[in-house]
């Protein structure tokens, strides 16, 4: 019995952890395999998106710490540091921009999806040549300027070249004293404008659907990038302005206010180093916008990688000429012109006596008082014709037009913040002696938030609405009733397939299309009308209106017109430092939401 039960044991072992081994190996594969499709497949596609984002994220505070460690002047972080690390990210972007372009080039697969929507005229369209050629053409092709390849992204590179040929000239000047570093990076910087454009125009509306990890990388590194460049012109422009400030302020008699010069230790060896170093300031807002419209494209399409687009909504409607086209573009010529006068005379007195300076600011703020209140009503008539016409919704996605609406949103908090600061300012200012611009200061402010409220929402409801004639375009104009006996309704049976031409079609049938059009009358469901062909060009003239005015409310600012430094009123009551830093974070964010109303405004008027 003991032998017998040591050969059942003996039996047990030899046999039983084979058995038992191969059913567990066969687990471990199972479950290896799964682990591996998991890893390769679904784990990385599913969150290369919160990683790129992360990745972007961090790279942006490093640029920022750096550059509010520079704005303290001390001696551990200076410009080159910040300027070497920038560098080094416009490189890396070329070197994957190259990789991209060269993997497009060698692939002999067809040509990639593409998203209609992404990088379309509302990021290109903030250019004027490109709105009047708009209104002048009547097909896309008779265009004097490409409708895709021209406009404000161009203009604005442009002006972002010739600002990095006045940094070389700079660096030629005093060589001697300065870093190399202030000379290589316009020179990379130039390099980097070039590429950008050149691979924006070409493949920007891609829809990548290979490498889909490696490229979500590359494109958020490419959109942090330009938004590093942003803030790194925002804080230039705005350490500019503060200086001037602090100028003004010590002339008037406040002499507690210390100013930090940093100039280079040597003579310049050129004749037109001044001329250089002060133009810089000129150019800095169009580099700012060129930065974050391009941050925005790209931000689109980082959003299109891997997405399957619908076909039915992603297509475009082409340029048509648009009559009845005038009120509104002589309202807004009207307003361009008077914010040109309004910036050259604020400029020439503020600087003069005191009584000048508040007249100079009094002006501005009465200005501004019957501008924001033509834009509100504007905006307003625009969403009560928006109230009587009932055309659809469109609820798709689209995600050019998600971040439009976010961007307008989001850029609007920092004028509201600076508005209702000025509103605080003006009531804490009624117990003692206040300028004379106190009142129409409040009423500015005012009537800024109310602005930005009513054309936001008029923009957005532009943006999402849908005319009734695209979705049933064929039927509606190939309906035919029962008198026209024998027509072919082409554009009803073969939908996927282009009309014939009227010259291969029989006589009968040639005679049938032209009884049509002469007796025929569309059916009474139709709404095409010269009822909505009316509301329609009302809405582009308040669109063409709106756009101009945001172009001249763009231009005051940019160009050195900021009363709210100069006025005193916010200063007395937050205290310099905190004013200051108000301004810093408001005016940028008012900057870019004018020139993205200007280029939503477009692809509005587009729209309508």
């Amino acid at each position: 019995m003991v032998e017998h039960s040591g050969l059942d044991i003996m039996c047990l072992n030899k046999y039983g952890p084979s058995s038992s081994s191969s059913s567990s190996s066969d687990a471990e594969k199972k479950l290896f395999s799964k682990l591996k499709v998991s890893l390769t497949k679904r784990y990385p596609q599913k969150n290369a998106e919160t990683l790129s984002a992360q990745y972007g994220t961090n790279l942006l505070l490093i640029g920022v710490s750096m550059m509010l460690a520079l704005a303290q002047h001390g001696p551990a972080v200076k410009e080159e540091h910040l300027l070497t690390f920038i560098t080094v990210l416009m490189l890396v972007q070329l070197v994957w921009m190259l990789c991209y372009m060269i993997r497009r080039e060698r692939e002999r697969s067809p040509l990639p999806e593409r998203d209609a929507h992404a990088g379309t005229s509302w990021i290109r369209g903030a250019s004027a040549a490109r709105l009047i050629d708009a209104l002048l053409c009547e097909r896309e092709n008779d265009c004097l300027f490409d409708c895709r390849r021209s406009g404000g992204l161009t203009m604005l590179a442009l002006l972002s070249l010739i600002m990095d040929a006045f940094r070389i000239g700079y660096f030629v000047g005093y060589h001697s004293c300065i870093s190399a570093v202030l000379g290589v990076y316009p020179i990379i910087h130039a390099l980097h404008t070039i590429s950008q454009v050149h691979f924006l125009w070409f493949h920007i509306k891609d829809v990548i659907k290979k490498y889909e990890t490696f490229e979500r990388f590359g494109v958020i590194h490419a959109v942090f990038t330009n938004l590093l460049l942003w803030c790194n012109g925002v804080m230039s422009e705005a350490e500019h302005f503060l200086k001037n400030h602090q100028r003004r302020l010590i002339a008037l008699g406040y002499a507690n206010i210390s100013t930090v010069e940093v100039e280079p230790h040597c003579n310049c060896t050129t004749s037109v180093c001044s001329m250089f170093s002060t133009s810089l300031y000129y150019l800095y807002p169009f580099n700012i916008e060129y930065h974050i419209f391009v941050s925005a494209m790209l931000f689109v399409m980082w959003k299109n990688i891997g997405r399957t687009l619908d076909r039915h909504s992603n297509r475009k409607r082409p340029s048509t000429r648009s009559p009845g086209l005038l009120l509104g573009p002589l309202l807004g010529l009207l307003a361009l012109a008077s914010s040109v006068t309004v910036l050259v005379v604020y400029l020439i007195h503020v600087e003069k006596s005191e009584q000048t300076r508040e007249a100079a600011i009094s002006m501005f703020y009465c200005y501004g008082v019957v501008m924001l209140a033509c834009m509100c009503g504007a905006s307003g008539a625009g969403l009560l014709v928006y109230r009587v016409e009932d055309w659809p919704m469109d609820t798709g996605q689209n995600p050019s037009r998600t971040l439009d609406t976010e961007l307008l949103l989001g850029s609007s908090l920092g004028s509201w913040l600076m508005s209702w600061c000025s509103v605080v300012a003006a009531a804490a200012a009624a117990g003692r002696s206040s300028p004379s611009f106190r009142w129409t200061c409040l009423a500015y402010s005012l009537l800024l938030v109310l602005e930005k409220c009513v054309q936001n929402l008029f923009i957005v409801e532009s943006l999402y609405r849908r005319r009734r004639e695209d979705e049933a375009a064929a039927p509606e104009i190939f309906s035919v009733t029962a008198p026209y006996d024998g027509i072919v309704n082409r554009a009803y049976e073969t939908q996927d397939k282009r009309c014939a031409p009227l010259d291969a079609e029989p006589s009968e049938n040639r005679q049938g299309f032209g009884r049509k059009h002469a007796d025929g009358s569309l059916p009474a469901g139709n709404r095409l009308n010269v009822t909505a062909g009316r509301k329609r060009q009302i809405l582009k003239n308040i669109t063409i209106f709106l756009f101009m005015c945001n172009v001249s409310l763009w231009i005051l600012p940019a160009f050195g017109c900021r009363p709210q430094y100069d006025n005193a009123l916010e200063q007395e009551t937050f205290g310099f430092s905190v004013w200051t830093t108000v301004l810093n974070v408001a005016i940028p964010m008012n900057l870019f939401y004018r020139m993205h109303s200007v280029a939503s405004l477009f692809e509005v008027f587009r729209k309508v």
